[in-house]
């Protein structure tokens, strides 16, 4: 029954539109057709004069006239009503069949061939119409026009490795004559071999990544533990510091008061008993004076020893009283003791407040290396030349920011231990423990600049004093025709330097040294050192007569 029924839709099938036929004519060869299909097809053919089956071949001459089938017309109307139709109908995003002319159906398969895309109706009836001609079909898809070479009209099926593009074999024998081709299914082949490492690859890094985002979660979560901790213990610290000059406070408060207590109760005493001889002595005065008055001689002479012969005063009368009676000497010892806790606490403060600082900056999550100019400036230290150690041939001025030689008009410095005697050199005040970045500008024959430790010698000609010649320093040197670094005698040779500005970056934990040539728009490395540094590193400068290097 379904054979039937399929050999019956394939009778009531157009062979050029491949659908149920509209308005069915047939041909003197017998063959069925939709009326607007074949009067097209013989369109196109006017010229030539000679019309023909597109299915037999069978030529006509002159033009036919065709009639309608109506046979035909009503068992392709039974078909449409009786036939169910499996195919799904075309959402959006899908391939549209190019055949169907209504009620558009998703697409299964495109033919490279015949440059179409069919539903699984007409995917069959083109391969019923095509067998035996080996069109190439592929899954359904858009843009077929892009398969087509737009030179030759055929299928791009190889690649040119030469030129990196898909191409047909007609451009193997011209445009690409003599290129290194291969076919594009071998190419998409090594291509997606090598995808899906480059995918392997990504899917690592993607693993490396993710670990690398749960390790930083948790340094971060770490960190803000141990700073929550830092602050906790600085504040208890100071705490306990602000409550010892608290208890301190107290000590000396209770102190003055209980030395007020006690002169107070001492003198009250006095008081109290003064002003109780100043009433008997009034009592006694009074006493007198009515004695004086009185006329009986005999009662004056029996009561006037008694009065007269009592003693003036029962208290010691060498009594002295304190005209500087004043607790002015105890502030005084105060206002001193406060000068001398802040100079003491300001000196050890700005001691420990640099290795506090120290401290603090080198807590990080992650060491990055900084990459642009921007990220090098972050890190930017001033520094100045320390005259102390400058070679009587060294010229300081700007502030003590540049240097210059003059053989010809020597400095008169002053002996110092700490003066490069023989050697035209000078280092910085400043020294760096951490991370650090500085520019210089240099000019004339040939200019040193380098890192030394503070232990590095000062006297003599020998290269224990040279930057660069012992393992006290580091040095890049700069002439018009040559650069190199040179190490505790060993030299690398390097790039000429163009640019009259050097940078210098220096990681003192890492262990980093880097030079760098900078220019108005780059900064270009010209050699980095690996290594433990195991004291402060000062930057410091050595030149020929007539050279100059200014701190930037």
């Amino acid at each position: 029954m379904a054979a039937a029924m399929s050999s019956k839709q394939d009778i009531c099938m157009c062979s050029i539109c491949l659908d149920l036929l509209k308005d069915p004519v047939t041909l003197n060869c017998g063959h069925n057709y939709c009326s607007g299909c074949i009067n097209g097809c013989w369109d196109q053919e006017d010229q030539k004069g000679v019309y023909s089956c597109p299915q037999c071949r069978q030529t006509f001459t002159p033009r036919p006239v065709l009639n309608k089938n109506y046979s035909f017309a009503e068992l392709v109307e039974e078909m449409r009503k009786t036939t169910i139709q499996p195919d799904a109908p075309a959402d959006h995003g899908d391939v549209e069949c190019d055949v169907c002319f209504e009620g558009k159906l998703k697409a299964v398969k495109s033919c490279l061939d015949c440059l179409m895309s069919y539903c699984e109706t007409h995917y069959k009836a083109h391969n019923d119409l095509n067998r035996g001609r080996n069109h190439t079909v592929i899954d359904a898809t858009g843009h077929l026009q892009e398969r087509i070479c737009s030179l030759h009209k055929k299928a791009l099926d190889i690649f040119c490795r030469t030129d990196q593009t898909c191409i047909c074999y007609l451009c193997t024998m011209s445009q690409h004559k003599g290129h290194d081709t291969i076919a594009a299914t071998e190419e998409c082949g090594d291509r997606k071999e090598r995808l899906g490492q480059i995918q392997t690859r990504c899917q690592q890094t993607i693993q490396k990544r993710e670990k690398e985002v749960q390790e930083l979660r948790r340094a971060v979560e770490t960190l803000k533990s141990s700073a929550q901790s830092a602050v906790e213990h600085s504040d208890q610290m100071f705490d306990d510091i602000i409550r010892s000059v608290e208890r301190r406070r107290s000590e000396v408060t209770e102190l003055i008061r209980a030395q007020e207590r006690a002169e107070v109760s001492r003198t009250e005493k006095l008081l109290k008993r003064l002003e109780q001889e100043i009433s008997e002595l009034k009592k006694r005065v009074a006493e007198m004076e009515k004695l004086s008055h009185t006329q009986d001689h005999i009662h004056f002479l029996k009561n006037v020893g008694s009065i007269s012969d009592s003693p003036y005063s029962t208290i010691s009368t060498n009594m002295t009283l304190n005209s500087n009676l004043s607790f002015e000497p105890v502030k005084t010892s105060v206002s001193a003791l406060k000068t001398q806790l802040e100079e003491k606490l300001a000196s050890i403060f700005n001691q420990e407040a640099a290795k506090i600082s120290a401290a603090v900056s080198e807590v990080q999550a992650v060491m990055t290396e900084p990459v642009t100019r921007e990220d090098f400036l972050q890190y930017y230290c001033n520094f100045t030349l320390d005259p102390n150690t400058a070679n009587r041939k060294l010229h300081l001025s700007e502030g003590n920011r540049r240097v210059e030689r003059r053989d010809e008009a020597p400095q008169s410095y002053p002996d110092h231990p700490e003066r490069f005697d023989d050697r035209w050199q000078v280092l910085c005040r400043e020294g760096v423990s951490g991370r650090c970045y500085w520019e210089v500008e240099w000019s004339g024959e040939e200019v040193n600049i380098a890192v030394a430790y503070k232990t590095i010698s000062r006297k003599g000609r020998l290269n224990d004093c040279w930057f660069g010649f012992n393992n006290q320093s580091w040095r890049l040197t700069v002439e018009p025709k040559r650069t190199y670094v040179r190490h505790n005698k060993n030299s690398t040779e390097l790039p000429l330097v163009a640019s009259s500005r050097v940078g210098v970056y220096v990681d003192h934990r890492a262990g980093t040294l880097a030079f760098y040539s900078i220019s108005d728009t780059m900064m270009t490395l010209l050699h980095k050192v690996q290594t433990t540094f195991s004291h402060t590193l000062y930057p410091g400068f050595a030149l020929q007569d007539g050279s100059s290097v200014k701190l930037l």
